[in-house]
């Protein structure tokens, strides 16, 4: 990214996961359900659901909208971890697959996705949800596109 005079900026993303670091804060939605990064390597993103009364569907069972949103985010950001910076700053899920193996009850939930393999501009994931005692709660399989 540049300024509008061409002059680089100082916090410009170096990047795929500069472009994260950057986004993950700055995100309304990711800011509603409070989702944290918690650990980024090339490749593989661990992020975390706090459990909040909101998310819950009814008494505190987390909301399966809210698992696949975790899912969802959690790809994207492995997708864009260890990706150049590309001319188009831009990237979608074009295929989400969830499948929920049991309920979360009022616990703080973690996702822990990983590049499978890598494409031209599509990237295909593996994303465990698992509660803070391990025990799984959800998997997903994530198709991603760059640029």
């Amino acid at each position: 990214m540049s300024t509008p005079d061409d002059t680089p900026t100082t916090d410009a993303p170096r990047s795929g996961a500069d472009i994260m670091r950057q986004f993950l804060p700055a995100s309304p939605y990711v800011g509603h359900l409070g989702i944290r990064l918690a650990d980024l390597r090339p490749g593989v993103a661990t992020l975390t659901l706090p459990f909040t009364a909101p998310l819950a569907t009814i008494g505190t069972t987390v909301h399966g909208g809210a698992i696949a949103s975790l899912i969802d985010t959690a790809a994207m950001v492995a997708a864009w971890s260890d990706a150049p910076v590309p001319d188009t700053m831009r990237g979608a899920t074009i295929g989400l697959t969830v499948m929920y193996l049991t309920a979360a009850h009022g616990v703080d939930l973690h996702a822990t996705a990983r590049v499978l393999t890598r494409g031209r501009s599509l990237v295909y994931l593996d994303v465990d949800v698992a509660d803070a005692a391990g025990t799984p709660v959800a998997k997903g399989l994530v198709t991603y596109k760059i640029g």
